[in-house]
């Protein structure tokens, strides 16, 4: 399970690394282009049901710890489709992974 630090609070949201991996490229590339967004989640299971959404902004500090030293394999359609949320009025949508299944011949 990974964390992502935001501000000056102490407390981590938790989010696991796969997913903190491909929010982290989303996450980089608007903060690069000076463009600010809001992040939205579910809870995990073992947190207090409901969901959060924070603001983020280039110039609030972030911080992107992973539980794995390992690098995930990047899914270009899952990073597509939270760019996509995150250019929308609500703000980046943290959504499951859409695997396609595998055929056998």
């Amino acid at each position: 399970m990974g964390s992502l630090y935001y501000g000056d609070s102490a407390e981590a949201i938790n989010i696991e690394d796969r997913a903190l991996a491909h929010l982290k490229i989303v996450i980089a590339t608007k903060l690069r282009r000076n463009e600010s967004f809001t992040l939205s989640w579910r809870h995990p299971e073992l947190e207090e049901s409901g969901r959060s959404t924070i603001w983020l902004h280039p110039s609030i500090p972030l911080r992107f710890v992973f539980e794995s030293p390992d690098v995930p394999e990047i899914s270009r359609q899952w990073v597509e489709d939270l760019a996509d949320s995150a250019s929308s009025s609500g703000g980046i949508t943290l959504v499951d992974e859409h695997v396609e299944p595998v055929l056998s011949a």
